[in-house]
């Protein structure tokens, strides 16, 4: 597959498209509100594309599609792991000034949205909440992820905690030869909404944890709230640690970190831990490092949105986040079975139902 590398050098933006396999992208810019990025729609054969909408200061618009087109792919993988019957799609907004982003903003997006007649289907994600699915809303209803007051399952982040939680636990089990915590030392790089929680569930579980953020605020809140220490942004990958949890952006796992990296188990709440899924899966092997899929483990908050657009009840829900558990542990055994990196087995794995639907 490409890198992103490759994306700043590609003038042909339909090859990539082909490469990556994506159905449709589409490119947005609106002159009054300065709304301008990206939505992906990967595959729709499970059923209509669905992923958050991030929004982020890119250094490029390079940068900005690769992304789009890197997060979409996942979620297609994410949703078919998961059971659920949905295609992978995202969006991306470039925005390096955050006075923009008006109510009048957020709803041209929605209109921005709803000309894909429900292809994509929209939601949180980096830099958005509830309050800009809100505004979104009123232009589309195309959207998960909404307000509780607005008939919606509020903010999804601590669905995504609660499963990252649970594939945690697995690889503990698959690596340790327990799911107990208790006393095992876990840096979480990225506090936001979902390491927020994650955090939460970590230190209930008697884990020793290590945090760090970009946001000094968050740090100090949450060191005050869980009684985790904070470390320096680049120390986070020197620690002597059991478990890393990337829950910031994604690539943190890459040819650098990977040499420095002093834990037995990754597993995350980023989208795309992985620089290059292929080169950095196999180094990860060769150092017998655990990775669980990230696309499987973070999958709860999709799981809850899935919620909304099939009317599903709570405890239907909880069945496919619960869920999460015994297929980490089930990649991981196809991983040893097939002799290959987790990251190639969970993505057979979802291209085998992906591949049986379409029969």
């Amino acid at each position: 597959m490409s890198t992103a590398t490759d994306v700043k050098a590609e003038s042909n933006v339909l090859s990539l498209m082909q490469e990556m396999e994506h159905e449709n992208l589409l490119s947005f810019y609106d002159k009054e509100t300065g709304l301008k990025g990206f939505i992906g729609v990967h595959d729709t054969t499970l059923g209509p594309s669905l992923g958050g909408c991030r929004i982020w200061n890119y250094r490029n618009e390079s940068d900005a599609l690769w992304d789009v087109l890197r997060l979409s792919r996942g979620m297609t993988f994410k949703s078919a792991i998961s059971g659920i019957n949905l295609g992978g799609g995202k969006a991306v907004i470039i925005s390096p000034n955050k006075e923009q982003r008006t109510e009048k903003f957020w709803k041209k997006f929605g209109e921005t949205v709803h000309t894909l007649g429900g292809k994509y289907i929209t939601a949180e994600d980096v830099g958005t909440s509830t309050q800009e699915i809100a505004y979104i809303m009123q232009k589309t209803r195309h959207v998960a992820g909404k307000p509780l007051e607005a008939g919606g399952t509020g903010d999804p982040s601590p669905f995504t905690a609660y499963g990252v939680f649970l594939g945690l636990r697995a690889s503990a089990r698959e690596a340790f030869g327990t799911e107990d915590l208790s006393g095992k030392k876990v840096a979480v790089q990225g506090i936001g909404h979902v390491g927020g929680y994650l955090v939460q569930h970590l230190t209930k579980a008697g884990a020793k944890v290590y945090i760090t953020d970009i946001n000094q605020e968050n740090l100090k809140r949450v060191a005050a709230e869980s009684g985790a220490t904070v470390v320096g942004t680049d120390e986070i990958y020197d620690l002597d640690v059991d478990i890393y949890a990337p829950c910031a952006l994604g690539a943190t796992v890459n040819t650098d970190t990977i040499r420095r990296l002093r834990c037995a188990v990754i597993a995350g709440a980023a989208n795309n831990q992985l620089a290059d899924e292929n080169i950095h899966g196999h180094m990860l092997l060769d150092r017998g490092i655990l990775y669980a899929p990230d696309f499987l483990i973070n999958a709860g908050g999709v799981i809850n949105c899935y919620r909304e657009v099939q009317n599903l009840t709570e405890k239907e829900t909880q069945v496919y986040i619960d869920a999460i558990y015994d297929k980490t542990l089930q990649i991981f055994a196809r991983a040893k079975a097939d002799k290959v990196p987790t990251q190639e087995a969970a993505i057979r794995i979802a291209k085998e139902r992906i591949n049986a639907a379409k029969k």
